[in-house]
Order: C-alpha cells, then structure tokens, then sequence
C-alpha cells in the first residue's frame, strides 16, 4: 500500500511539473492572429513610413510582462524566411517590447518584405506561432 500512494504522489508531482512547463510555452489557438494594418500589401510608400500593428483574439503586453493570451510585437523585414521559432526571438527581427503597435520604419529604395511575429513575455514565439501573412512593400 505504501509503494502504491508513494507511486502516486510521484505521478502527481510529475504531472504538476510537466504541466507547469507546458505553460510557460504560451499556447495560441487558430482564431489568434498578428497582421499590418498599414501599409497595404503591394503598397508604395515613401523611405520613411509608419507600419501599424494589429491582432486579434489576443492582447498586446509589454516583454517581462506575463500575461495569459497576450505578447508583443517583432517585427521581421526583409526576411527570407522565419526564425527558428522552438527558440526565442533575436537580432534578425525588430522588437517592440514595451508593447507598441506601431513603428516608423525607414529603408531604402526598392521593394522590401514586412512580417510580424508575436512572442511572449521572454520573446518566445507562442505554440502553434503567431505569424502574420508577408507584405510587400515598394519604396521610392
């Protein structure tokens, strides 16, 4: 009897870590979602513009910050493709961590690529990731 509640408070306590840890990967659901408002797709646009931010089902929170359902906004320019997305965010995408959502970008001329990605409090992306769809832009 002693081996049976011992091996049962260890299945308790092992569910309890295990859970806790799946927790701290933030959990998104297909009606979540991070897109650009503004500029529009296939937009042109001066060297310096203003790139405003949406999601919805979520809300914005400030990086450090640990709030169920919400995150902050990276943005990734020019970007070939996505980030390993099993790891935090870092220097290939812009951060916004005190939960702005909106930015005034400045490139070059020519055609650039916009995406955002949503990540947690610590810059990790959420599980499945928030992404938006890629715009293109054209700067004269």
């Amino acid at each position: 009897m002693k081996k049976l509640i011992t091996g049962f408070v260890v299945l308790l306590f092992s569910t309890v870590v295990l859970s806790h840890g799946d927790e701290q990967k933030a959990e998104a659901k297909a009606d979540k979602s991070v897109f650009i408002i503004s500029p529009k797709d296939g937009a042109t646009v001066g060297t310096e513009f203003k790139v405003v931010f949406g999601i919805k089902g979520m809300t914005v929170s400030p990086a450090g910050v640990k709030k169920h359902n919400s995150g902050h906004h990276h943005l990734l320019i020019d970007g070939k493709k996505l980030p390993d997305m099993s790891k935090p965010l870092g220097a290939e995408v812009t951060h916004f961590g005190a939960g702005q959502t909106e930015t005034t970008v400045k490139l070059t001329p020519g055609k650039h690529t916009l995406q955002l990605i949503l990540g947690d409090h610590m810059h990790q992306p959420h599980s499945p990731p928030v992404v938006s769809k890629t715009i293109t832009v054209t700067v004269e």
